[in-house]
């Protein structure tokens, strides 16, 4: 199964354009997938032009069935939507003993009706990115071509390594993912070089580089999926060479547990 949470303490870095786009990825692989919105700005009902009665808040707080909160997109794919009621969450569960569990008690208990959850979470270190990173264990940092974008991939590797010291988890980056790649321009080298180095030193892959494509901002703007808007487009094409290599990574991470054991 795999579990990500989209994540860079930086906004503007396409995480919803690349928990959406995935998430249409492995749909379409015939994947059941769950993608769950932890912005209180909807991120992605917005893009997605959803609107939903439930979501987030009805599912974590007043224990609502999973079922009923979540927006059937198709047939393999859900979303679980934000709202404004989502910092209501945050604040409710900070007088909870455990509440950096919160998430792996609930969502365990119905993630096994899923192959990929797919977590889109705000650019900054809340309780809710605290719980969706202790859940999926597993961080994907898409990283824009500037220094604070950057600065932000290296903020979201710390956040990890707090968390597994102080919370005994178990949280690991499992890619580094070039995005609005524009090859032509010079910041874009010295920011591929310094994921080159950082992805040596750190032992984090370097994915597939997405390159710049104004369809992205066309679809989210259409509220549609990337792929229905433009399905030949040069981001499309890179997502899906994305997807290959997550899936690849963690066919190799079940492989090698299976030899451990």
């Amino acid at each position: 199964m795999i579990r990500l949470v989209i994540s860079n303490q930086r906004g503007g870095v396409s995480k919803t354009t690349t928990a959406t786009t995935l998430a249409r990825e492995f749909a379409d692989r015939n994947k059941r997938v769950l993608v769950v919105d932890t912005d209180p700005q909807g991120s992605v009902s917005s893009v997605l032009s959803l609107k939903p009665e439930y979501g987030l808040y009805n599912f974590v707080i007043e224990k609502l069935r999973l079922d009923d909160c979540i927006v059937p997109v198709s047939k393999n794919l859900h979303v679980l939507c934000s709202s404004r009621e989502t910092t209501k969450v945050e604040t409710i569960l900070m007088g909870n003993v455990a509440r950096e569990h919160a998430f792996t008690q609930l969502f365990s208990m119905v993630d096994k009706n899923y192959d990929v959850v797919l977590i889109d979470v705000s650019p900054s270190i809340t309780l809710l990115q605290t719980c969706a990173m202790v859940y999926a264990e597993q961080v994907l940092i898409p990283i824009g071509m500037d220094t604070l974008s950057f600065q932000g991939a290296m903020a979201s590797i710390e956040a990890s390594r707090s968390l597994n010291q102080l919370l005994r988890a178990n949280i690991r980056t499992v890619g580094l993912l070039p995005v609005m790649v524009d090859r032509r321009l010079a910041m874009t080298t010295t920011v591929l070089e310094g994921l080159e180095g950082l992805s040596v030193g750190m032992n984090i892959p370097l994915l597939h580089a997405i390159r710049t494509d104004q369809n992205v901002t066309k679809a989210a703007r259409a509220g549609q999926f990337l792929i229905d808007y433009d399905p030949k487009c040069k981001a499309v094409e890179d997502y899906h060479q994305v997807a290959d290599e997550l899936q690849f990574l963690f066919k190799e991470e079940v492989h090698g547990r299976t030899a451990n054991t």
